[in-house]
C-alpha cells in the first residue's frame, strides 16, 4: 500500500492536534493553572519512585526496607527541591511529569508500562534513550529528571561521605 505525502502530513497533523488537545485536557483537569506551584500527583510519585533506583541505584541501601525508605525520602526531597524553583520552572516540571504520567504519552515518549509495573531495566533504557536522543528537548527532559533526582539524593547529609563531601564550611568565630 502506497501512502502519499499529502496523506502522511494529514495524519501527522491530525495526530499532533489530538495529542495537543489531550495534553490541554489533562492539564486543565489535573493541574489547573494557579499560583500555587508544583503538585506531586500519585502518578508523579510513582514515576519518581521508579526513577530514583535507576538514577541512584548503586548508592541505595541493599536491604529492602532501608532501600524503600531511602527511595521514599528522596522522592520527598525532590518534591521540596521542585517547590524551591521559580513558578515558571515549576510549571515546566509539572508539564514534564504530566507527559510522563499520562498513559499515551508515557508509552510514546518513554516506552514504559505504568510506572508501578516498570522494571528497572526498562526505566534505565528510557533514561538512556532520552540522554542520547537527537532532539534537544528530550535531552533537556533527561537532564531535568537526572538533576532533580540526584539533588534530592544528595540533599541528605548522610549521603555526602560517599562522594567525599565534608559538608558546608563552618564559620570560624
Amino acid at each position: 500500500m502506497q501512502t502519499s505525502r499529502r496523506a502522511f502530513f494529514k495524519v501527522g497533523l491530525a495526530g499532533a492536534a489530538v495529542l495537543a488537545a489531550g495534553g490541554a485536557a489533562y492539564r486543565w483537569h489535573t493541574a489547573p493553572a494557579s499560583a500555587t506551584g508544583f503538585r506531586l500527583s500519585p502518578a508523579g510519585q510513582a514515576m519518581l519512585t521508579a526513577l530514583v533506583p535507576a538514577l541512584a541505584g548503586p548508592m541505595l541501601p541493599a536491604e529492602p526496607l532501608a532501600r524503600a525508605a531511602a527511595v521514599a525520602a528522596t522522592v520527598e526531597r525532590v518534591r521540596h527541591a521542585i517547590l524551591g524553583l521559580p513558578l515558571p520552572t515549576q510549571r515546566e516540571v509539572q508539564d514534564l511529569f504530566g507527559l510522563l504520567t499520562l498513559a499515551p504519552t508515557r508509552r510514546l515518549l518513554a516506552g514504559v508500562p505504568p510506572w508501578e509495573q516498570a522494571r528497572p531495566d526498562q526505566v534505565a533504557a528510557f533514561l538512556d534513550s532520552w540522554r542520547k536522543h537527537r532532539l534537544g528537548l528530550l535531552q533537556s527532559g533527561y537532564q531535568a529528571l537526572h538533576d532533580l533526582v540526584l539533588a534530592g539524593w544528595y540533599a541528605d547529609p548522610a549521603t555526602w561521605s560517599a562522594i567525599g563531601y565534608p559538608g558546608p564550611l563552618k564559620e570560624l568565630s
